[in-house]
């Protein structure tokens, strides 16, 4: 029975349970926490099924209201940040009566004050939101998940993808929600696999204006471009490094294409030696690490290695084709593409379980700030995917068949 309580429930969370201190040092905080132990123990003892303790926690879902702001711009900022705390997952967004929260402001002279208070009238944030009534919206509701939930929110971010409306591959550019499209490149030459800095300030892409395949960055302020990898051969699949100074990227200059990471301000290390080609790679949190795939067996498979080199590792997923990985910020999870049958699905592997779980047909998974949202391809389609929760919401349409989402943090 010892060893069924110590396996189920660990200590840490009796003391969560009896607000102890980390280190219990006191008479009172000791008793609190033996009393609590016998409770459960006694629960366990009378159970007629197996035994098991369920720790019980709050749901992770508020009831909100906005209410209908005021302003040249108020119905708009209302429409929209309705729906970005639709969409965060974290947030049931209904009447003022029954909420615990209560959204409100002013929107209109590129300015939006916006106040949050809980359902005693308590202010609990209020603050002044410049630019665009979508733009200051965006800001409030990423600010509204940060207060109550002390999570990051999303919907001030942007994302980047291909698309073929113009009857050839271009980037273009919108925000999370696929609002705002705009066509970025006009290059008359292909081009793709963009990758957005983690600010959004920057983009990297291949094109192929040369007549090869070069990676080009873009500062999205000015709209400056200029080359930033050009080696003899073909240079793909630009990843930006957590703090954005350097890029993770596919080179063949070596007659193989191979990993190679490359500073901004220049300077190029390659990482990789392997008879296969190294393909899609995606950084660590910390920056520490890179997953990318190979096909060294003749189907591509994961893998993940310093970003200074050395040995690879073997990510293990279960599946005998894994492309496109996508390291979650959490550094929890990666989403990659895994191919069974005639299509193609989004699945994620799960670091700490080791546990994979397919969750949707698609392709070019990337992640969200918050490492619970995910947006995927689905031929003319881009889906943002809530994986906690399994809500699919389509946010591209219309654009013929797009590919490779790229999302800022």
């Amino acid at each position: 029975m010892k060893n069924l309580i110590s396996s189920v429930v660990s200590v840490s969370n009796f003391f969560m349970l009896a607000k102890c201190p980390a280190r219990v040092n006191n008479f009172s905080c000791m008793k609190k926490f033996l009393s609590l132990f016998s409770l459960v123990a006694l629960a366990v003892l009378n159970a007629q099924e197996t035994p098991t303790i369920t720790v019980s926690k709050k749901s992770d879902v508020h009831n909100i209201a906005v209410s209908p702001m005021s302003g040249a711009d108020g119905t708009t900022a209302s429409q929209v940040l309705t729906r970005d705390l639709e969409l965060s997952g974290l947030f049931s967004v209904g009447s003022a009566t029954s909420a615990n929260f209560i959204a409100s402001g002013m929107a209109g002279g590129g300015t939006l004050r916006g106040t949050l208070a809980d359902a005693n009238g308590s202010v609990l944030l209020e603050k002044n939101y410049t630019g665009n009534a979508r733009r200051a919206a965006h800001l409030f509701a990423d600010d509204i998940v940060s207060t109550i939930t002390g999570q990051r929110g999303i919907a001030a971010s942007k994302i980047a993808f291909v698309s073929t409306r113009t009857g050839r591959k271009e980037i273009h550019t919108a925000d999370y929600d696929g609002a705002n499209v705009a066509q970025l490149t006009r290059d008359g030459a292909i081009s793709v696999a963009p990758a957005l800095s983690p600010d959004g300030r920057r983009l990297a892409y291949t094109g192929y204006q040369s007549g090869y395949a070069d990676i080009y960055l873009i500062d999205l302020d000015s709209g400056a471009r200029r080359p930033l990898v050009k080696f003899p051969g073909t240079n793909s699949g630009a990843a930006f490094s957590p703090d954005g100074g350097r890029i993770a990227c596919t080179v063949s200059r070596d007659g193989n294409p191979e990993l190679y990471v490359v500073s901004l301000s220049g300077g190029a290390r390659r990482l990789t030696r392997t008879p296969g080609v190294e393909s899609s790679p995606s950084w660590s949190p910390n920056g520490g690490e890179i997953v990318y795939s190979n096909d060294d067996s003749g189907r591509p498979q994961l893998f993940r290695i310093s970003s200074s080199g050395g040995t690879r590792q073997p990510i293990p997923t279960g599946y005998s084709y894994c492309t496109e990985p996508c390291w979650s910020p959490d550094g929890n999870k990666i989403a990659f593409t895994t191919r069974s049958g005639g299509g193609f699905s989004i699945a994620v592997k799960n670091l700490q379980t080791g546990a994979t779980q397919v969750l949707a047909n698609g392709e070019n998974p990337v992640w969200g700030a918050n490492s619970r949202h995910v947006i995927y391809s689905a031929g003319d389609r881009l889906i943002l995917l809530d994986t906690q929760t399994g809500r699919p919401t389509p946010i591209v349409t219309g654009l013929g068949k797009v590919s490779e989402p790229t999302w800022s943090r």
